[in-house]
């Protein structure tokens, strides 16, 4: 079929408020720890006119909170990196040319590049609005060729001291990360295995138990290569998860959360035994990837469109904004940064968002500029306690979260000097509503047209997966490597088909969606996950004289043993 999918634009539910993160201080301490020494010495020198660098650097340590300290160590350093890198084209376009159209021009270019590295790496949040924020910036900063070292130097060396700030946890909890995913596994799997609601909540409580379970073991499996008796325990754990993903009529959901709560502070990791002897075997197999490492051209093809996307808006927002005489276009090009997410329904939403937040934070900036211009240091505070509840809110609600960085984004402009708080407020609305809608014009202008392919190569593989653990299982006796690997590989494959049909089911302007033959490849492939978990010998004895019995809420009565077979 051909025909456009239609959509609406929703409103509902785009400002509701969502359950705080289970590690919202992390980032919120680490970010005051990272910024408040760089700027209180600045404050000291009486150099508060640096900070801008001095920032860039401290910003660093937003990242890698959900990653295991040895992938953390690698990832904030190639975040520093990358910060120094995007403020170093920045500064030397700047001392090049005062040309706003040129520097606009550099700075939607490099936010294109930081979203699709950001995307295609997955670093997580705060994703690459902060290097965008920096590096834009920074082009309308004066700057001359000869201060350009030392204006990088400060950024180095804060960044360095964000990835000590960063890593500074592994000292007293170095499993913590890796707890926190497999707690995760065991709630979503202690949800789904109590869902008595409708069919479809309850195959999306399914989809969000398989992510989480496979978000847990890639968490474990960037942990190192050797593992010692903690991560032995938690490997443990997540295979209970996956019984109560493969049967949840045979599983407790109260002992799931009990596991999970365990799993808080430093206590030692709950002790459970493997369901058979035989289940000693797997533990430690998923040392090898499920999915084979992709090459960075199938990494970076499929973000085409979103880099597309993202240049022509930020370009577009940010010549606006100069059309329209604003002095600070960096800000419509950042908001217009901002707002693209995996499709045009997801980025109507961040519009939204931004929008309400940067409106609501003008008016928090007025109420905090008259604090602030009392001394220099009641600047440098108002921006550390506005860190804090940026990162502490925007887990809630990204509009929550802008409802703190807008005013000290405003803030930091006065780092060098003090200026009206009414053109300020003036030249942030402007350019917050510029920014928005150019920028979501953009998204609509520039399509994903290739959302359906890549959801067909989804099902593909899904499809491809589920036949060659189905191979697997007809045969006498096949060996517990190549079984486990098949598990995994065919888990990790429904993870991709759910998140790539989402994201192609919020695109707009794109043939008709194959949702039925999604729905049935789902569900087979979960059929032979089901049946590869018994076969694995991974369910209790006690509760192993039914192998259909998982299946009769999930699939309807009448279903019977040969329903979990491939």
């Amino acid at each position: 079929m051909s025909s456009a999918t239609p959509h609406r634009l929703p409103l509902a539910g785009v400002l509701r408020l969502g359950r705080p993160s289970d590690i919202w201080f992390k980032p919120a301490l680490s970010v005051v720890a990272a910024v408040a020494p760089p700027n209180l010495a600045l404050l000291a020198l009486g150099r508060l006119d640096l900070a801008m660098y001095t920032m860039a650097g401290s910003l660093c340590a937003l990242y890698g909170h959900n990653r295991p300290y040895a992938a953390r160590a690698r990832a904030l350093a190639w975040v520093v990196l990358g910060m120094v890198g995007g403020l170093a084209v920045a500064l030397l376009a700047a001392a090049l040319t005062t040309n706003a159209v040129v520097l606009v021009t550099v700075g939607a270019v490099l936010a294109a590049a930081q979203k699709t590295v950001c995307d295609a790496t997955r670093i997580g949040p705060p994703g690459n609005v902060v290097l965008t924020f920096i590096s834009s910036a920074s082009l309308f900063v004066p700057q001359t060729p000869g201060q350009i070292p030392g204006h990088l130097g400060l950024a180095l060396a804060t960044g360095a001291w964000a990835w000590l700030v960063g890593m500074a946890p592994g000292l007293l909890r170095p499993h913590g990360p890796e707890r926190r995913a497999t707690a995760q596994a065991l709630n979503a799997a202690a949800a789904y295995a109590g869902t008595r609601g409708t069919a479809d909540g309850h195959a999306r409580a399914r989809a969000a138990t398989a992510a989480a379970i496979h978000a847990a073991w890639q968490s474990l499996l960037a942990a190192g290569s050797r593992p010692d008796r903690t991560r032995r325990a938690l490997e443990r754990l997540l295979v209970r998860a996956e019984v109560a993903l493969a049967a949840p009529a045979d599983t407790d959901p109260a002992r799931l959360r009990a596991w999970a709560r365990d799993l808080r502070g430093t206590g030692r990791v709950p002790r459970v035994e493997a369901p058979r002897e035989s289940a000693d075997e797997l533990l430690g197999v998923a040392a090898e990837q499920a999915l084979p490492p992709r090459s960075p051209w199938h990494l970076l093809a499929p973000l085409a469109p979103l880099a597309a996307r993202t240049a022509l808006g930020c370009a577009l927002a940010g010549y606006a904004a100069l059309a329209l005489g604003v002095g600070r276009p960096y800000w419509a090009l950042v908001t217009a940064a901002s707002l693209y997410q995996a499709n045009v329904s997801l980025t109507w939403n961040r519009g939204v968002q931004r929008v309400v937040g940067n409106l609501v934070g003008v008016l928090a900036f007025a109420a905090l500029a008259p604090l602030a211009h009392l001394h220099p240091a009641a600047l440098v505070l108002c921006c550390i306690a506005l860190n804090f509840g940026a990162e502490a809110l925007i887990g809630r609600n990204y509009w929550l979260g802008s409802v703190c960085v807008t005013p000290m984004a405003l803030l930091i402009t006065e780092f060098a000097r003090a200026q009206n708080p009414a053109e300020l407020i003036t030249d942030r609305i402007v350019d917050t509503l510029v920014g928005a809608l150019v920028g979501f014009a953009a998204a609509v202008a520039v399509t994903n047209r290739r959302a359906g392919d890549r959801l067909e190569q989804a099902l593909t593989a899904a499809e491809r997966a589920r036949e060659n653990t189905a191979r697997l299982l007809a045969e006498p006796h096949p060996a517990p490597h190549a079984l486990e690997s098949a598990r995994r590989g065919l888990a990790a494959a429904l993870v991709d088909l759910r998140a790539t049909a989402d994201a192609a089911a919020g695109e707009w302007w794109q043939r008709a969606l194959p949702e039925e033959r999604v729905v049935l490849t789902e569900q087979s492939g979960h059929r032979t996950l089901a049946a590869t978990v018994r076969r694995q010998g991974l369910v209790p004895r006690d509760r192993d004289e039914d192998p259909g019995r998982e299946h009769d809420r999930d699939q309807g009565p009448g279903r019977t043993t040969e329903d979990i077979r491939p």
